[in-house]
């Protein structure tokens, strides 16, 4: 057997010390690593409440009630994702990194609307697209922004909506607006902006019900398809 120096063996000792010192710091190193966190998902199924809706205006005499077409609402850039954005500085988007929406806010305002059109009365039937069924008028929207607003204390969340009725016949836009709204947040964090976010949302809803609704009650579908705003 061939014996070892003592100087040879420094280097050995050497290593194994290390390696020893290695495995034994994996499970002192390990507790200092933080877990990945799972993000916390919010809706907006508190905004169907839609109260306070204003009534359907006067229809001419002979007419039959009208069929509404709601098609899924698009987007703008940055707010066409389950991010919950917020900002702090003009023209800066950011989004909170472990609070997300549990759907897109297009899919999830969806039946929202369908929800306030029915409600306020104004029509035989509101039904969300794509369907096979066919109705007089068709309501397009666009989210424009939904985000949480940090200025101050408190912060405060917007949702402004364009929205269009269109004569399905002609094709033609009969009537359109944009609606926004505000709500102050009761807390500075994502809870207390999807707070907001639901309050802003049902105010729309209920301006947007209401619109729709006059407006039917003051169309005549005609050849043009087009009356006054």
């Amino acid at each position: 057997m061939t014996a070892i120096s003592p100087r040879a063996a420094l280097p050995l000792a050497a290593v194994a010390l290390s390696s020893l010192l290695l495995l034994g710091g994996c499970d002192t190193i390990r507790p200092l690593i933080a877990p990945s966190q799972h993000p916390d998902f919010y809706s907006l199924a508190d905004a169907r409440n839609t109260a306070a809706l204003a009534p359907a205006g006067p229809r001419a005499a002979g007419t039959a009630p009208l069929t509404l077409i709601v098609s899924p609402p698009h987007a703008a850039a940055g707010f066409d994702s389950q991010r919950i954005m917020y900002v702090r500085h003009a023209d800066q988007l950011e989004y909170f990194a472990y609070s997300e929406w549990i759907d897109t806010p297009a899919r999830m305002i969806a039946p929202l609307i369908v929800t306030a059109a029915d409600a306020s009365g104004a029509f035989r039937a509101v039904v969300q697209s794509p369907s096979l069924a066919a109705g007089e008028l068709r309501l397009d929207t666009e989210i424009l922004r939904l985000q949480h607003e940090f200025p101050g204390t408190p912060s405060r969340v917007r949702f402004t909506l364009r929205a269009y009725l269109v004569d399905s016949a002609t094709r033609g836009v009969i009537a359109s607006r944009e609606f926004e709204a505000v709500a102050t947040a009761p807390s500075e964090d994502p809870r207390g902006g999807v707070t907001a976010a639901t309050q802003a949302v049902k105010s729309v809803l209920a301006e947007l019900a209401a619109f729709c609704a006059q407006t039917a009650g003051a169309w005549t579908p005609g050849p043009a398809g087009a009356v006054p705003r």
